[in-house]
């Protein structure tokens, strides 16, 4: 397989990540083999700083009262505001609790910044010596985004005041992105916006020390993945 230099993991011999990192590397292939091969929710997301006329995007997704989708796919939600960090949710069901939530050492405008690649690999390096809880279990993460180490990051324990307001505003909505409403109007004052990208995401396993989430594009878009999402425990 040919080096995947956009990860911070190609230099490791690590047959799992290798797996999840061809898994990615095939799917991108197709992609690039379309004319347009970024699209649907993630090229939305980028095109976000353009759109803020005060239109709330997520009022035009409608809010349903059934789920967009009846399967069951990972659902994962990048969220922050403007002038903030992001934050990352990951959940089984839309309708159910995340059960990994982290705020990244980087900035919205860096996040965005990243996105002009059209695929982006967000990256988290676990250090911890035991293996006893699922990798999505452990807490101390060091992140990477295409390749570039922005710092660490702590899973939550509990979710803060925003990041409940964004799982309960964004209950009926399986993918999307656009601008919610804030908590309050000082606080949109001084971050800015609160923005989100919420999409499916196929689950891959490696073992018990990796695992990753290739982002689904919706259909019609053209195929490949343009965001995918690795977490690997490093011994």
């Amino acid at each position: 397989m040919p080096p995947v230099y956009s990860s911070p993991f190609h230099q490791m011999e690590n047959p799992a990540l290798t797996s999840l990192l061809q898994h990615t590397t095939t799917r991108e292939k197709r992609s690039k083999s379309r004319i347009g091969g970024a699209g649907g929710i993630f090229r939305m997301f980028k095109l976000l700083p353009m759109l803020t006329s005060g239109c709330k995007m997520v009022t035009l997704l409608g809010r349903p009262r059934n789920p967009l989708l009846t399967d069951h796919a990972t659902t994962g939600t990048l969220f922050g505001h403007r002038r903030g960090r992001v934050s990352l949710a990951i959940q089984e069901d839309p309708h159910r609790l995340p059960v990994f939530v982290i705020e990244l050492p980087m900035s919205s405008a860096a996040f965005q910044k990243e996105m002009a690649s059209d695929v982006v690999r967000l990256s988290f390096e676990s250090e911890t010596k035991t293996s006893k809880k699922k990798v999505l279990e452990e807490y101390v993460w060091a992140v990477y985004c295409n390749g570039r180490k922005y710092g660490y990051a702590i899973r939550r324990k509990q979710m803060t005041d925003d990041e409940v307001h964004v799982m309960q505003s964004l209950r009926g909505v399986s993918m999307g992105a656009g601008v919610l409403p804030g908590l309050s109007e000082k606080e949109t004052a001084v971050d800015g916006e609160l923005t989100y990208m919420r999409a499916r995401f196929e689950r891959v396993v490696g073992n018990k020390d990796s695992e990753a989430f290739h982002m689904i594009n919706p259909e019609g878009a053209a195929e490949g993945q343009e965001l995918s999402i690795f977490f690997v425990r490093v011994h």
